[in-house]
C-alpha cells in the first residue's frame, strides 16, 4: 500500500538521497580515517609493521646485488661471502613475511571492528530518522546503503591498507635505485611519471560509472525486497510472470552498468605491464653497455629486481586504484545516509511531559507532506480527558494523518498541537511517546517471544503487569495455550498466530503501557466475530478514563463514540454524536446510508 506521501505525490516514490552526487575523495577518506582512533594502538602496530615490511622489500634486492658483487669481485670466488650474503638474503625475505603478517592480520582485525562500529551507526541512525524519510526512499534503497556499501567499505580499509604499503614500498624503492645509480633511476622514473596524467584522466571518468553500478544494485535489492515483502499478493493475484519480467529488466541494467564500471576499474592495468616492460628493457639495454666499466652485473640484476618491485606495487596500486575508487564512492553513500537529519525535531531543550490527564487540542494546524499540496487544512479539535473521539470520512480525507500528527510521526507545517497545554514540539518523543498506545489494523509483531513483544520498550514492566494486560484483553487464554506459553517464540511478524491472535497481543501491549491517550486504527476490522467480541467487551474498560481516539473505517464500530469527527479532503466538515450527525443529513448521514445498504463497505 502506498504511503501517503507517495499518495500526496501521485504514489511517486522519490530520493533524498543523490544517486548523481560527486564523491567528495578527500573528504571520505578523512571521513573513514576517523574512524580508526578507538584503535589508534593497534593502528601503530600496524603501521610499524608495515614500515619494516616495505623496509624488506627494498632491501632483498640490495642483498642479492652485494651477494653477487661480492662472489665476482673476489679472486676465487669467495664462496663464504657469497654465503653470507645469501644468509642475510634468508633473513631478510623471513623479516618480510612475518612483518607481513602482522600488518595484515592487524589490519584485517582493525577493519572489521570500524566496519561493525559504521555499521551499528548506520542502524542507529536510520531509526531515529523520520517518517517523512521513509515516504521519500524505498526500503530496499536504505538497506542496500546499509548492507552492501558497508560491506564495500570494508574493500575500502582493507584495499587502502594495501594501497598505502605498496606507496610506501615504491618510496622507498625509488630513494634505493637513486642511491645506487641516479642515472637508471631517473630514466625509470620517468616511465613511472607516464602513469600520472593517466591516472587523473581516469579518476575523473571513471566517477560516474562506479556509481552507476552502485545505485543500480540498490535497485535490484529494492526489487528483491518489494518482491518477496509482497509474496502473498504475487501469488494470490498470480503476477509472477510479469514480476519476474520487470526484475531481469532491473538486473540487465545493472549488469551493463557494473560491466562499464569494471571496464574503467581494470582499464589500466595494461598500460602498466607494458611501461615496465619499456622500462626493464630500457635499463637492460643501458646496462648491457655498461657492464664492465662502471656498472656492475650486480647492479643489473639489483635494479632488474628493482623495477620489478618498482612496478609491482605500482600494478597494486593501479588495481587497487579502481577498487578503491568504488569503494570509496560506497564508503560515501554510506556517509551520505549519516549526514541526513530528521525531520521531526524537538526543541533545543525539550522538557519530559509529566504525567497527563489527557487534554487534545489541534489549533489551526495545517500540514503537507510536499509543499504545496496541503493534506489538512486549519484543523482546530479540542478533545478532553477520558473523551472517546471517532475519527470518519472517505479515503482519502485526512484521518490516518491527523492521527499520525498526534504521535509526532511528522510535525505540523503550521499551527501546533497541544497535549495538557504542551505543545508536541516542546517535549521529548520518549515522554510523549510513553503516553500513548497505539493498536494498527494490522499489527506488527517481533521476532521474539511473547512476553518480549508486549512489554516491547518498555523494560520497567514486570512479568505480573504483562499477563494482566493480557488478561484485561482477552489474549490471556490463548497465549497460555501456546507451546511454550509466554515464552513462545513468534515467527517474522508473528506468522505462527492467527490475525486474531496477533490483535489481541497488540492490545496486550497498547495496554501494559498504561498510556493515558489510546489511538485504535480500527483494531476489529480484520478479527474474526468471537475475538471482535472479546476486544469489544474489553473495551468497554479500556477506554473508561482514557483519551480515545479511534479512526473508523466500518461506521457501525462508532456509534457509541463521546465524538465523531467527520473528514473530507483534508477538513474537518462536521463534528457531533451519532445522532446529531445523523439528524444533520450531511456527509456522514450519506456515508453512514451507504455502510447501511453495504455492511462490507470502506470508508478508509
Amino acid at each position: 500500500m502506498a504511503t501517503p506521501a507517495a499518495q500526496a505525490a501521485g504514489g511517486r516514490t522519490q530520493l533524498d538521497l543523490d544517486p548523481n552526487r560527486q564523491t567528495r575523495y578527500w573528504r571520505t577518506l578523512l571521513w573513514l580515517l576517523r574512524h580508526f582512533r578507538p584503535y589508534r594502538g593497534w593502528l601503530a602496530v600496524a603501521v610499524v609493521a608495515m614500515l619494516a615490511y616495505s623496509g624488506t622489500v627494498v632491501a632483498l634486492p640490495w642483498t642479492v646485488k652485494q651477494a653477487i658483487d661480492q662472489l665476482l669481485a673476489t679472486p676465487g670466488n669467495d664462496l663464504l661471502g657469497f654465503a653470507a650474503g645469501v644468509g642475510l638474503f634468508g633473513l631478510v625475505a623471513a623479516a618480510r613475511f612475518a612483518t607481513g603478517l602482522v600488518h595484515s592480520r592487524t589490519m584485517v582485525t582493525i577493519s572489521e571492528w570500524v566496519v561493525l562500529d559504521i555499521r551499528t551507526r548506520l542502524v542507529a541512525h536510520v531509526q531515529r530518522l523520520s517518517m517523512p524519510f521513509y515516504d521519500r526512499n524505498q526500503v530496499g534503497q536504505i538497506m542496500s546503503r546499509v548492507q552492501n556499501d558497508v560491506e564495500q567499505l570494508a574493500d575500502s580499509l582493507w584495499i587502502l591498507t594495501l594501497s598505502t604499503a605498496s606507496f610506501v614500498s615504491v618510496i622507498g624503492i625509488a630513494a634505493a635505485m637513486l642511491a645506487m645509480d641516479a642515472l637508471l633511476a631517473g630514466i625509470t622514473l620517468a616511465f613511472v611519471a607516464l602513469l600520472i596524467p593517466s591516472l587523473a584522466l581516469w579518476r575523473r571518468i571513471a566517477h560516474r560509472p562506479i556509481r552507476r553500478a552502485q545505485e543500480t544494485i540498490a535497485e535490484v535489492n529494492s526489487s528483491i525486497q518489494e518482491n518477496v515483502a509482497g509474496i502473498r499478493v504475487v501469488q494470490s493475484l498470480n503476477r509472477q510472470q510479469e514480476n519476474i519480467r520487470g526484475f531481469r529488466g532491473v538486473n540487465r541494467d545493472n549488469l551493463d552498468a557494473t560491466l562499464r564500471s569494471a571496464r574503467f576499474r581494470y582499464g589500466l592495468w595494461p598500460s602498466v605491464e607494458l611501461l615496465a616492460a619499456l622500462a626493464l628493457a630500457f635499463i637492460i639495454l643501458v646496462i648491457g653497455q655498461g657492464i664492465g666499466a662502471s656498472l656492475s652485473v650486480g647492479l643489473l640484476v639489483a635494479f632488474a629486481l628493482y623495477i620489478e618491485r618498482l612496478f609491482e606495487p605500482i600494478r597494486d596500486l593501479t588495481g587497487e586504484f579502481g577498487q578503491l575508487t568504488r569503494a570509496l564512492v560506497a564508503t560515501d553513500r554510506a556517509a551520505e545516509l549519516l549526514e541526513v537529519e530528521p525531520e521531526v525535531r524537538t526543541a533545543p531543550d525539550p522538557a519530559a511531559l509529566p504525567r497527563v490527564s489527557g487534554r487534545v487540542r489541534y489549533e489551526h494546524v495545517h500540514f503537507a507532506y510536499e509543499p504545496g499540496q496541503p493534506v489538512l487544512h486549519d484543523i482546530n479539535v479540542a478533545v478532553e480527558p477520558g473523551e472517546t473521539v471517532a475519527v470518519v470520512g472517505p479515503t482519502g480525507s485526512g484521518k490516518t494523518t491527523f492521527v499520525s500528527l498526534l504521535m509526532r510521526l511528522y510535525d505540523v507545517t503550521s499551527g501546533r498541537i497541544t497535549v495538557d497545554g504542551q505543545d508536541l514540539r516542546d517535549v521529548t518523543l520518549d515522554s510523549l511517546t510513553r503516553q500513548i498506545g497505539i493498536v494498527p489494523q494490522e499489527p506488527f509483531l517481533f521476532s521474539a517471544t511473547v512476553r518480549e513483544n508486549i512489554r516491547h520498550n518498555r523494560t520497567d514492566l514486570t512479568d505480573r503487569a504483562i499477563i494482566d494486560a493480557a488478561q484485561a484483553t482477552g489474549a490471556h487464554a490463548f497465549i497460555s495455550r501456546l507451546p511454550d506459553g509466554y515464552d513462545t517464540v513468534l515467527e517474522e511478524r508473528g506468522g505462527n498466530l492467527s490475525v486474531g491472535q496477533r490483535q489481541l497481543i497488540s492490545f496486550a501491549r497498547a495496554v501494559a503501557r498504561d498510556p493515558r491517550i489510546l489511538i485504535l486504527d480500527e483494531a476489529t476490522a480484520n478479527v474474526d466475530t468471537e475475538t471482535e467480541l472479546h476486544i469489544q467487551q474489553a473495551l468497554h474498560r479500556l477506554l473508561r478514563g482514557r483519551t480515545s481516539v479511534v479512526i473508523a473505517h466500518r461506521l457501525s464500530t462508532v456509534r457509541n463514540a463521546d465524538r465523531i469527527l467527520v473528514f473530507d479532503d483534508g477538513r474537518l466538515v462536521e463534528q457531533g454524536t451519532h445522532e446529531e450527525l445523523l439528524a444533520r443529513r450531511g456527509l456522514y448521514h450519506s456515508l453512514y446510508a451507504r455502510s447501511v445498504l453495504s455492511p462490507e463497505a470502506d470508508t478508509s
